[in-house]
């Protein structure tokens, strides 16, 4: 079953998270003189259109994006998110409302020796995604490929530069979805034990969802970090995503600090109700 389409929630506050880690992790990658593989094993259509039918249906990015781009006085990672994001040079859109995904992000901060592996399954999506990468800053230096991005992450590592960037970002459209990540997590570290991995994940009120961090703690339990923003309290009848997560394991050091400040920020400009609150947990090396 092929059926999520990201463009419904382009922007939101779960791809604030997610895109906001993301920059800090290739951030501090570009800081060693050393080349590195970015490897997005879901990496979605790359661009959004946050005027078009799909994106305006549900209209989530305005509690998500539009609200972090009008706050002030963010804190420095917060506000360099933002600047970066403002400084993008995105294909020209008669509407100007194109939002970057995931390898969109990426090729924006990645340099000339660093390379780009992108995975995309839903076949409308992988041909967003070709269309969306040829106009990107290094096309050549990206390759796509249309299949599974569980079993092509492992069939890539360990990458030649022995340097990578990992995101993992599942739909979980089905309840296989928690485990195969897990597994998929469990097989790279053993094939590749010092890769930085990022982790996307819904907060669900659901087993799946609430037991996923105890099994990931479980996998590296001496160098990860789990940052969850929750934007509401969960509803009473147990439906809809009322937070995420992003569980990295091998973080830069650096993250730790500054999320302190950063994911309280976000969960001031982002909550939509009483019930909303931020997790940091953390233990490094």
């Amino acid at each position: 079953m092929l059926s999520y389409r990201h463009a419904f929630h382009a922007g939101n506050h779960a791809d604030v998270l997610k895109h906001l880690i993301l920059f800090a992790v290739l951030d501090y990658y570009n800081r060693k003189d050393k080349p590195y593989w970015y490897i997005d094993t879901h990496a979605g259509a790359g661009l959004y259109d946050l005027g078009g039918d799909m994106a305006q249906k549900v209209g989530e990015y305005r509690e998500g994006i539009a609200r972090l781009r009008q706050a002030q006085d963010l804190p420095p990672l917060a506000a360099a998110f933002v600047a970066h994001l403002a400084a993008m040079r995105l294909p020209e859109h008669a509407g100007g409302t194109l939002y970057p995904g995931s390898p969109w992000w990426a090729q924006s901060l990645l340099r000339d020796d660093d390379r780009l592996r992108l995975f995309e399954r839903h076949p409308q999506d992988f041909a967003l995604l070709q269309q969306s990468m040829r106009h990107s800053r290094r096309p050549r230096r990206s390759v796509l490929a249309d299949g599974d991005g569980f079993s092509g992450l492992l069939s890539l590592l360990p990458p030649p530069p022995r340097r990578a960037v990992v995101l993992m970002d599942p739909p979980y459209e089905q309840k296989q979805d928690y485990r195969k990540a897990v597994e998929t997590l469990a097989a790279a570290l053993k094939k590749f034990a010092t890769g930085c991995y990022l982790l996307w994940y819904p907060c669900l009120s659901r087993a799946e969802s609430s037991g996923l961090p105890d099994k990931l703690r479980a996998l590296w339990p001496d160098n990860y970090l789990r940052a969850e923003l929750h934007v509401r309290a969960p509803a009473a009848d147990g439906f809809g995503m009322h937070g995420s997560g992003m569980w990295l394991f091998n973080p830069p050091y650096t993250l730790a600090a500054e999320l302190e400040n950063a994911l309280p920020a976000l969960g001031e400009c982002l909550r939509q109700d009483g019930g909303g609150h931020t997790v940091l947990e953390y233990q490094l090396r």
